[in-house]
């Protein structure tokens, strides 16, 4: 667990000096500002559970497009500054470096998306926001964001480019997403297999509206653990190639 934290802390020390992760962070805060106020606070009076599930809505987008471009770095720019013979010649097992890796991601993505806390509470200069919506969005923010960056880490472990990483995050990221729209054409019961796949319609909609589930805390646990073991096998691959 020590060297799993040193990773961490040392990945998300690296991701905070990087240009790439100022760069991600402002605007990514920048756009969920603008459309906090075009499609959250905009369109006519609305009730303030419909404002915090919208400003959920959009901020799910933003978490997954920040994932992946967060996690793009993680193992692929190993490649690029060629210590990536170093780092699987280490006594560091490979599952510790994922997971530290991925940890150190997904901090700085908690920080990134816990900056955005002062938005809900603009709701109660007009309203009334209750706190258990609140937690339950942001739980699901933080799940679906682990999930999409246990996809990221293991498109890095996959390419030995930054942009080709993100591609192929990118890539699975739309995939699973899409799943929703298979299981809306499927006949049964592939049409409750597809719809539960699928990364956002099925599962994230719950904490929209304040609700959380237990499946649904599962099934992101699940991609996550699924994606991460899959990129340690990666890893153990190349180390005896």
């Amino acid at each position: 667990m020590r060297t799993i934290w040193l990773i961490a802390r040392r990945e998300l020390l690296a991701t905070l000096r990087s240009p790439l992760g100022f760069v991600v962070a402002a605007m990514v805060l920048a756009l969920d500002g603008l459309l906090f106020n075009l499609l959250a606070l905009g369109g006519g009076e609305k009730y303030s559970s419909e404002v915090l599930a919208q400003f959920f809505y959009t901020l799910s987008g933003t978490t997954m497009v920040a994932s992946v471009f967060i996690s793009m770095r993680l193992l692929a720019e190993e490649h690029q500054i060629g210590s990536f013979p170093l780092l699987l010649t280490s006594p560091v097992k490979e599952s510790q470096i994922v997971i530290g890796k991925f940890l150190g991601a997904f901090l700085f993505l908690a920080l990134l998306t816990l900056v955005t806390l002062y938005m809900p509470l603009l709701v109660m200069v007009h309203g009334k926001v209750s706190w258990g919506h609140v937690f339950a969005g942001y739980l699901g923010l933080l799940l679906l964001g682990a999930a999409a960056l246990a996809i990221g880490t293991f498109g890095s472990a996959l390419a030995r480019s930054q942009i080709v990483a993100a591609f192929i995050s990118g890539a699975i990221v739309v995939a699973l997403l899409l799943f929703w729209l298979l299981g809306r054409a499927a006949d049964k019961p592939l049409d409750d297999v597809f719809s539960f796949l699928a990364l956002h319609n099925m599962h994230f909609r719950p904490f929209m509206a304040g609700k959380i589930h237990l499946r649904d805390i599962v099934y992101y646990l699940s991609v996550t653990v699924f994606f991460l073991s899959a990129a340690t096998r990666m890893l153990e691959s190349r180390r005896w190639r």
